[in-house]
């Protein structure tokens, strides 16, 4: 469809404007400096806020509409910025922008599951002055950070702190599991023997470092012993770790932890690995004496192992 549209063009006779030239807009039809009509401007900015840049422009490309994917980002870089009411329940976390070295901090409004705000730190003169200036937020929903807790008390003295469902979760398995293994042996047997463990190895102070089991529990059981064992006859820590080939700093907690379980508190995180189904079959060919992590890792790959052999490398050794 063809439009033809005759409008008025206005000149400016003043020496020093930079305009010179104006020329008369068609509401709901033109805009300024457009290449474009308004309803195809409004109708190309929808896709671009739905898909972003190069999805966008497929698809605009596909209805026969050829735009850039900077055109479409400018399109919504255009859109005027709408004023977020202040929440009621407001979650406060980091995220990073350079993990381990910037960080910044998020507002969440929690009834709306919407983001408010970013800072950009997490400081908490930031986060308290942006709390004072946003008055109303009656509960702060974060975790337990010190810093997050002293810019509330600072901008919302009134405001009640509670944590968030996923830290929730997270202290309370650390603490099931703390206790868990604090009181293992008031724990009933299971119905069921599992498979015979490997048997610890205890090495002489005079070996040249821990022998390897190929497990890290199995590892961490035979230092904390060796380790003891030293100690018990006298020897410093400098000498110990320098005769097993340790760090000072792993010595020192291999000392000061009564129990090898100690250590091994918080190794696991829960999560699902694509190697537990393996891991039984891996196990008794360990103890058969199939100690070689690349064989292990073809017999299991026959049987439908699709992961990598570094998984296999690392778990086993």
């Amino acid at each position: 469809m063809i439009i033809e549209l005759q409008v008025r063009r206005f000149r400016c006779h003043q020496q020093d404007c930079f305009k010179a030239t104006f020329v008369e807009q068609v509401p709901g039809l033109t805009f300024r400096y457009g290449r474009r009509s308004q309803g195809l401007h409004t109708a190309l900015r929808h896709p671009a806020l739905m898909l972003a840049g190069r999805a966008s422009a497929r698809r605009a490309d596909a209805f026969a509409v050829p735009v850039s994917r900077s055109t479409l980002l400018r399109l919504i870089r255009g859109l005027p910025e709408t004023a977020s009411p202040t929440p009621r329940v407001l979650g406060v976390d980091e995220f990073a922008l350079r993990k381990g070295h910037v960080y910044a901090t998020i507002l969440v409004d929690i009834e709306t599951r919407r983001p408010v705000d970013l800072l950009p730190d997490r400081r908490v003169g930031t986060v308290a002055r942006w709390l004072a200036d946003h008055p109303g937020v009656e509960v702060i929903c974060r975790d337990r950070s010190g810093t997050y807790a002293e810019a509330g008390r600072l901008g919302a003295p009134d405001a009640i702190h509670v944590a968030d469902r996923w830290h929730l979760w997270k202290n309370l398995a650390e603490a099931v599991e703390k206790t868990v293994v604090h009181h293992r042996a008031l724990l009933p047997e299971p119905p069921t023997s599992p498979p015979a463990p490997l048997p610890a190895v205890v090495l002489p102070p005079d070996a040249a470092g821990p022998r390897r089991s190929g497990r890290l529990s199995d590892r961490v059981r035979e230092q904390h012993a060796t380790v003891h064992g030293l100690l018990a006859e006298g020897i410093a820590l400098r000498v110990i770790a320098r005769r097993l080939g340790l760090a000072r700093n792993t010595v020192r907690r291999l000392a000061h932890a009564k129990d090898p379980d100690e250590l091994l508190v918080g190794r696991w995180n829960g999560r699902a690995s694509i190697l537990d189904p393996y891991k039984p079959y891996i196990d008794r060919r360990y103890a058969e004496g199939h100690t070689v992590a690349r064989r292990l890792f073809m017999e299991i790959r026959e049987r439908g192992y699709g992961g990598q052999e570094q998984i296999v490398r690392k778990y086993v050794h």
